[in-house]
Parts: structure tokens; C-alpha cells; sequence
């Protein structure tokens, strides 16, 4: 075979080349075998091929190396791929470069910038310091020198040459030049190594005993050093200290005890730290404390209490000549169903009784009417009934004059009664208005005579008190009682200052939906206004709007006018007083006063103070079985009565627990707390929201709504009253007489008996008498009359008893047998 076709077969078509292979067997045989042996295609580069690119011109790489199945498209993108690659990852590495070198470079402009910023402070300093020097320096020669003069005119010879010599010893002031600068900051810093002012950190030893530390002193210190130092050198006194008169409270903030007396606050902290206590300026310290760091410091302390925020409230008298008449407050009282509300209604002509339910009052209103003669009249119409005895004892205390409306068919009644108590505990004149004197059963008389019983005696009586016989239904009498209001008004001269900051009183206060906290307030003093600020109760706010009887908004409202006020942070109780204040944080100051000495008296008068208290409470309230409930109520009058009213029922076992009372719908809150102390919940005039109404049906809270207050009361003195256990009550049904005591195999001691008196049955209790002393009390096991087992055995007549798990019975003991009964009791 020729070399070229070696090429040929070897090179381009990789042919087979024969072979022999002996294969071997079993016992020694053998066989040789031809067989055909491939040999691997090597493929050749083409001339050129390395060189050539593809449509690019890009290198494709040694195709020695190229992997297998790669074509020359496929090589050429890759190729192209990895030089882009490099080429963005070269530009990368020349960007964050070129940052670095720009963030280099700006530190070294900022750095250079603050040294040049610092030098030329420092050399300004330096320079201020040397002027300051060199003027204080040629003040103390001059002074010297005019003190010498006024002290020795003539000096001698000796004296002036000793000056002269003196002299020339002054330091000489240098120069603001830089050259100057550099040396003395030489020199300071040289003097700095001497006093040792940079030694190290400022220790607490060091910082007690007043020591400089590594601390450098300011300017201003320096300057009054130098001062100290003039002075002293002059002869010239040192200021004499400012006494002062500091006010300390309970307990007051340690830099706010250093700014009351003028005096540094790392003095006082010294002060402190000297005496024992290790605080800083923004702790409190109490009044006892404070009182020591004020007397050390020479000062005067005035203790004064947490109350004096109060004393911003204008309690100044007014003087005569700004007092102006005012319209009088009637409040309208009476026993409930006598006809208050209908009378007013008479009155101003509006139908107020129409929205009340059953015809009852529920609220305290307000109301001003006009007469025929122009006068204004201001009503306050207050609920007769028992349960608003607080709300209207409250309408007493805000009124001038007070009606009091009996009914001619009823007489006096206890709430009449009640009435005439309030008034005349309020010290305020009353005038009687005998209603329903259309009716035919109507007896004025009698209502004149059963005044006489509570010490109201009437004109027609020969007393003092205006008596008016009046129909709200016909009209009749209106005029009279209207006069009769204007006659006694005009007989009490009425006054009052419009132009103060307003006072007035709480007559009611709700909680609206749309509006808020919502008050309806009797103005008594100055002149509420739109904007003013103000703080009632525990409450404060700002008037945001008012409203007038008749649901108009009002600008202002001046002395004895009623007006709705919005604006309120919270819904304050009846009776509350309003005063106006001038800041928002006086008004703030002032009710949180008022809300903590209330929380606190609250936790005082609940809480037992000693050991005993606590044993006696515990004590006193082991057998006492509580029905707990919540209260919500449209306005915060009808929730106090109500609470007061829910306080009443009970006694010594049963009592009702108001868990919380307030005004507003009934939310998921409330079903929350009564669930969980498995309350039910009372809603007076309001609903729960859908949400509530959701959560207390999955959580089985009971919710009742009300708008009478007799059914709540009813309601809750039913369910006090299931509370009660049952009272046990003993009949006593007969008597029997051991006569023999037999012992019987299986049963054990039977006793052979005669019944003396009643009947005994087997169903019946039984008590063992032995010489007329109880020593045994049970049931009976069994009861025979010969061998039969009976039910019961009458008098007269032999029977035989075993006791239940008792056989100490003796012949001649006697027998009682009795009966128990369960009788439910109920609460008065």
C-alpha cells in the first residue's frame, strides 16, 4: 500500500484495517477470529482556516479546540459575546475609578476647607483675646493710676522712681499680626502643658471638687474670670446675690428648679450630687428635696399645690357699674304625670310632650320664652320622676325662681315634696302653679292645705308665696303665672356682667353621631363666644358652634341664655361648671387636674386602706351575690339617675353592680366586657350598631332597650329578685314517743313508737329529742305499722321507725317531724 493511499484511507475516510484475534475456549481449544478494527476521524483545517473569520471577520479560534457540534455561526457569536463582555467590564472598572478619584478628591477639598475654616477662627480668637487684653490692661493702669493720684496728690521722688521701676514690667500688648498669633499660641500651649488641662477624661472627683477636667473654657468664662479678677484687684465688691421667692411644687423637674432660681443647672445638679443624689437635670425630685437645694442656695421657698392651676379662673367680684339685668331661670318642678312639661309647652307653643315616650320627661331641657311685655323668660324643665331626683336637685342650684306645678285633682305627692326640699335648699323663692283646675275632681283647696303640712304657705293662706291657678289645656291662668314670674324677678333685681369671660352650668350633656360631645349649657356669667376656650369638668374644648333653644346657630350667648355648645374632647357630666380660660393649655392643665384628683378620690373611697378595712370588706361581702349590668344612655343625666336608681336595689344578700354606665350607642366594647363578666346590657334611648348587635349574638350577650325608666327599674328589681335564695320554711306536722327500741337482723335498731300529736310520714324530716335538746336531725329509714312498710301513721296509733345511718335511740325520746317548704322572696 502506496503512502498516498495511506493518506487517503487514514485522513480523509478513516476506513477499517483488518485484524486477527484468537479467542479461546473451554478444554483447550482455540480459534482465530478476522476482525475489522475503526479508527477515529481527525479532521484537517482547511489552509487559511484560522486566519478567515466568518461574514464578521471575527477570529473563530484553534478548531483543534473548538468543542465538537459547534459551528462557525455559533463560534463567531460567542467570540463576539466575550469581547463585548470585556470591553463593558473595562469601562466599569474606568467609571469606579474615576469616582473614587472625584470622592478622593472632594474630601481633600472639604478636609482643606475646615482646617482653613478653623485656622482662621482660631486666629480671629486669638486676635479678639490680645485686643481684649490690651484694652483691660491699659483700664487697670488707668485706674491705678487715677486711685494713686486721689490718694497721694503729691508723690514723692522715691515713690515715682519706684513706679517708673514698676512700669516697664507690664507685659507689652502684641500686635494681631500672624507672627504675634503663632507665638502666643506657642506660649498658651506651652501654658496649657503647665496647668495640665489636657492630662486626661474629666473624672467624677475632679468634676465634684470643681476641678477644670480636659474641659477648655469658653469665652464668655474667660470674660468673667478676667471681670472677677478686675474687680478684686480694684477692691470693687462682688454683686450682692438676688434673693428670691421660688415656687415648688409636689414635684418638679430638676432644670425647672435651676430656671425658677436663676441659677445654673449644672449647679444644682452639683448641689444634688453633693448631698446624695445622683440625677440628672431632667429627673424630678420631690418638694422636701428641693426645698433643701433651695435654701442652700440662699433662696425663699413658696410651696405651692397641684390645685393652684386653678387659679387662672377669673374669680374676681364685678363691679357695680358693669352689672346689666338679665332674664331670670325658671326651673319648672313637680310630681311626674302633673303636668311640667305641658304647662311650658303651653307657654312657648311647641309640642314638647309629643316626642317624650309615654309622655314623660327623660332630659333636662332648657328653653327661653318671650312675654307679651317683652321680657325674656329662661325655663328649665326637670323630670318629676323619683329616679331624677340628682338632675333635678342640679336644675335647683342653676335657677332663680322655681314653679312648682301640683296638680289641683292629685294634691301634694312624694316628688312634690322632693321639690319643695330642693328649693328651698337652694334658698331660691317658689311660686305655685295649682294645674288642672279645668278638670272637674279639682280641688285648689286641698292643694293649699297639704302645702301647709311642708311649711309653704301661700298668698290666699296670708303667707308669702305666689300661688297661680292655671290650665295647660284651655290657656287659663298663663298670664297670671307669667306676671307672677316677671313680679318676682323684678322683686330679686336679677344682674350680671356680659362682658367677662363666660361661666355657666352643665344642664345636660349627649354624646351625638354626627356632632360629638354636645352640652347644653346655661350661660350665668360674661358672654360665650365662638372660638373661646374653655374647661368644664373634667372636660375641655373649644366653642366650635352653638346652637340656641330653637336649633339655630348662634354667634354668642350672653347672661341666663341656653345654648348647645359643640367642641367638646369629652362628654362632661350634668351639672358640671363651664369657665372660660385663655389658652388651650391652661384649659388642658386644668382638666387633667381634675380628671386625676377625680381617679383618685375614685381609688381612695373604693379601696380599703388597712388590713381590717380589707377583712371587714371581705367579710361583709362573702354571702352578698351580685347582678352585674351596663348601662348606656342617650344623655349623661338619665345614666346618672339610672345608676342611681340600680344602687337602691338590693340588700344584704342580692345587690345590683353597675360594671359601666355611659352615653352612646352600645358598641362591640360594651358586648366585649359584658361577656366577659356575663352581663346583660340595658340601652336607654339608644341602639347597638350592627357590629355590636353581630358580636353579641355569637357571644349570647343579652341586649334590652328601654325608653321608660320604670320598666328598666322593674326589669332589673325581677332579676335581682331570681337572685334570692329560696326562703326555707318548716311545718311541723307531728310528734312521736319511743316507747321500746328492737334490734332486727338487716335493718339494725328500730324503734317501737306511738305517735302523740299530728301524723308522721315517711317522706317527711325528722329531729331526735333527748330531754328536749336536738341530737339527732335526718330522714327516716323506714316506717311500719306492724310489718307492713305505710306512708304515714296518724295520732293515736303504734308504728315502728329506723333512722337513716343513726341507731342511738333510747326508749322515752321523742320524735318531731316536720315538713320544708321553698318560698321564692322578691326584692320591696
Amino acid at each position: 500500500m502506496s503512502d498516498t493511499d495511506g493518506k487517503k484511507t487514514l485522513g480523509l475516510r478513516g476506513g477499517s484495517r483488518p485484524g486477527n484475534v484468537k479467542q479461546s475456549f473451554s478444554h483447550g481449544r482455540t480459534k482465530n477470529v478476522v476482525v475489522e478494527t475503526k479508527r477515529k476521524r481527525v479532521v484537517v483545517p482547511k489552509p487559511g482556516a484560522s486566519k478567515a473569520g466568518g461574514a464578521g471577520g471575527a477570529p473563530l479560534g484553534d478548531p483543534s479546540k473548538r468543542p465538537a457540534g459547534i459551528s462557525d455561526a455559533e463560534m463567531e457569536r460567542r467570540m463576539k459575546a466575550l469581547a463585548a463582555a470585556k470591553a463593558r467590564e473595562a469601562e466599569e472598572d474606568a467609571r469606579r475609578a474615576a469616582e473614587e478619584k472625584a470622592r478622593e478628591e472632594e474630601r481633600e477639598r472639604r478636609r482643606a476647607e475646615a482646617e482653613a475654616k478653623e485656622r482662621e477662627e482660631r486666629e480671629l480668637e486669638e486676635a479678639l483675646k490680645a485686643k481684649a487684653q490690651e484694652e483691660e490692661r491699659q483700664k487697670r493702669e488707668a485706674e491705678e493710676a487715677a486711685r494713686r493720684a486721689a490718694a497721694e496728690p503729691a508723690p514723692a521722688p522715691e515713690e515715682k522712681k519706684t513706679d517708673a521701676a514698676r512700669a516697664p514690667k507690664q507685659p507689652a500688648a502684641p500686635l494681631p499680626s500672624r507672627r504675634n498669633d503663632d507665638g502666643e499660641r506657642e506660649q498658651r500651649r506651652g501654658k496649657g502643658r503647665d496647668d495640665n488641662r489636657r492630662a486626661g477624661k474629666l473624672t467624677l472627683n475632679q468634676a465634684l471638687s470643681g476641678g477644670e477636667g480636659g474641659r477648655q473654657r469658653s469665652m464668655a468664662a474667660m470674660k468673667r474670670k478676667q471681670e472677677r479678677a478686675r474687680q478684686k484687684a480694684m477692691g470693687v465688691a462682688e454683686r450682692e446675690k438676688i434673693v428670691r421667692d421660688v415656687q415648688v411644687p409636689e414635684a418638679i423637674v430638676v432644670s425647672e428648679l435651676a430656671n425658677r432660681m436663676a441659677e445654673r443647672v449644672a449647679d444644682v445638679v452639683k448641689a444634688l450630687m453633693q448631698n446624695g443624689m445622683m440625677v440628672t437635670q431632667n429627673q424630678t425630685i420631690d418638694a422636701d428635696t428641693a426645698e433643701l437645694i433651695v435654701e442652700e442656695f440662699g433662696h425663699k421657698i413658696v410651696r405651692v399645690s397641684d390645685a393652684d392651676v386653678e387659679d387662672v379662673i377669673q374669680t374676681a367680684d364685678d363691679k357695680a357699674e358693669d352689672l346689666e339685668p338679665r332674664a331670670p331661670v325658671v326651673t319648672i318642678m313637680g310630681h311626674v304625670d302633673h303636668g311640667k312639661t305641658s304647662l311650658l309647652d303651653a307657654i312657648r307653643n311647641a309640642k314638647v310632650v309629643a316626642g317624650e315616650a309615654g309622655g314623660i320627661t327623660q332630659h333636662i331641657g332648657a328653653y327661653q320664652v318671650k312675654t307679651d311685655d317683652g321680657q325674656l323668660l329662661t325655663f328649665l324643665d326637670t323630670p318629676g320622676h323619683a329616679a331624677f331626683t340628682s338632675m333635678r336637685s342640679r336644675g335647683a342650684q342653676v335657677t332663680d325662681i322655681v314653679v312648682l306645678v301640683v296638680a289641683a285633682d292629685d294634691a301634694v305627692m312624694p316628688q312634690t315634696v322632693e321639690a319643695i326640699n330642693h328649693a328651698k335648699a337652694a334658698k331660691v323663692p317658689m311660686i305655685v302653679a295649682i294645674n288642672k283646675i279645668d278638670k272637674p275632681q279639682a280641688n285648689p283647696t286641698k292643694v293649699r292645705t297639704d302645702l301647709l303640712q311642708h311649711e309653704v304657705v301661700v298668698e290666699q293662706m296670708s303667707g308669702e308665696v305666689q300661688d297661680v291657678e292655671v290650665s295647660a289645656t284651655t290657656g287659663q291662668g298663663l298670664d297670671d303665672l307669667l306676671e307672677a314670674i316677671a313680679l318676682q324677678a323684678e322683686i330679686l333685681e336679677l344682674k350680671a356682667n356680659p362682658k367677662r369671660a363666660a361661666q355657666g352650668a352643665v344642664i345636660e350633656a349627649q354624646l351625638d353621631v354626627g356632632r360629638g360631645p354636645v352640652a347644653t349649657v346655661l350661660v350665668q356669667n360674661g358672654t360665650l363666644k365662638q372660638g373661646d376656650i374653655f374647661v368644664v369638668g373634667e372636660q375641655w374644648g373649644k366653642v366650635r358652634a352653638m346652637e340656641n333653644d330653637k336649633g339655630e346657630r348662634v354667634k354668642e350667648a350672653g347672661p341666663s341664655v341656653p345654648v348647645e355648645v359643640l367642641g367638646l374632647n369629652g362628654t362632661p357630666e350634668a351639672g358640671d361648671v363651664l369657665n372660660v380660660v385663655d389658652t388651650e393649655a391652661q384649659a388642658r392643665e386644668i382638666a387633667e387636674y381634675r380628671e386625676k384628683a377625680a381617679k383618685d378620690k375614685r381609688a381612695a373611697a373604693g379601696a380599703a386602706t388597712t388590713l381590717e378595712q380589707l377583712m371587714a370588706n371581705a367579710k361583709a361581702n362573702e354571702n352578698v351575690t351580685e347582678l352585674p349590668i351596663l348601662v348606656k344612655a342617650d344623655v349623661q343625666g338619665s345614666a346618672e339617675a339610672i345608676v342611681q336608681a340600680m344602687e337602691k336595689i338590693g340588700n344584704d344578700e342580692v345587690r345590683v353592680r353597675v360594671l359601666h354606665s355611659g352615653v352612646g350607642a352600645i358598641t362591640e366594647t360594651d358586648v366585649g366586657l359584658a361577656e366577659a363578666s356575663r352581663a346583660p346590657i340595658m340601652g336607654f334611648n339608644v341602639r347597638a350598631n350592627a357590629s355590636a348587635r353581630n358580636t353579641a349574638n355569637q357571644k349570647g350577650v343579652e341586649i334590652r332597650y328601654y325608653s321608660v325608666i320604670y320598666d328598666l327599674v322593674d326589669d332589673v328589681k325581677a332579676a335581682a329578685s331570681g337572685l334570692l335564695s329560696n326562703e326555707i320554711r318548716e311545718h311541723f306536722i307531728g310528734y312521736a314517743q319511743i316507747k321500746e327500741v328492737f334490734k332486727v337482723s338487716g335493718v339494725g335498731k328500730v324503734a317501737g313508737c306511738l305517735v302523740t300529736e299530728g301524723v308522721a310520714r315517711r317522706s317527711a324530716g325528722v329531729r331526735l329529742l333527748r330531754d328536749d335538746v336536738v341530737i339527732h336531725e335526718g330522714t327516716l329509714k323506714t316506717l311500719k305499722r306492724f310489718k307492713d312498710e305505710v306512708a304515714e301513721v296518724q295520732s293515736g296509733q303504734e308504728c315502728g321507725m329506723a333512722f337513716e345511718n343513726y341507731d342511738d335511740i333510747r326508749p322515752n325520746d321523742v320524735i318531731e317531724i316536720f315538713e320544708r317548704e321553698e318560698v321564692k322572696r322578691t326584692l320591696a
